[in-house]
């Protein structure tokens, strides 16, 4: 399994990291699976996995290299840490939201961040939001209040809110 970043985080699940991994490239465009290593009868009193379940894949999303790993129940994923998806338009904003919510939690959404169907913390961001946020005019706060209000995020909304004096 060929390693294709320095730095490669790696998602602990319990045994859902293949089906993860399948869900994950599927929804960004240059993304694939490069390659999966399975449990064998070594260990097993250790690992408690069947031999020949998956025990890491390795995939790239958009160039970033991720490994997931089904290490067993004993840790969960909370939004301590999340990953942010940087979008352009609204129509990528749509996209990566519509399809990484399915099957989430819905009462986890707000102001862009989402848990998908595995546990995992998304935040689907417009590129314009830190510029906004960041910004020494007077209508950051007009912008944010509108932003607390949201859960996918609206770029013309946001966009109105911060340019209206």
């Amino acid at each position: 399994m060929p390693i294709t970043s320095k730095i490669t985080p790696c998602l602990w699940f319990d045994h859902q990291g293949e089906e993860a991994a399948k869900f994950y490239t599927g929804i960004f465009r240059d993304s694939k699976i490069l390659g999966t290593t399975r449990y064998g009868e070594a260990g097993k009193e250790m690992h408690r996995q069947k031999p020949g379940t998956a025990m890491t894949v390795a995939f790239e999303l958009e160039g970033q290299a991720f490994t997931a790993l089904n290490g067993g129940p004993m840790y969960k994923f909370t939004e301590a840490i999340s990953l942010q998806v940087i979008c352009d338009t609204q129509e990528e904003v749509d996209h990566y939201w519509t399809r990484l919510s399915a099957g989430g939690d819905e009462k986890a959404q707000q102001c862009g961040w989402l848990k998908d169907r595995y546990g995992v913390s998304w935040q689907v961001v417009p590129r314009v939001l830190p510029e906004m946020i960041t910004s020494t005019s007077g209508n950051t706060g007009r912008m944010m209040g509108a932003m607390m209000k949201m859960k996918k995020l609206d770029i013309a909304e946001l966009e109105r809110a911060f340019q209206t004096p």
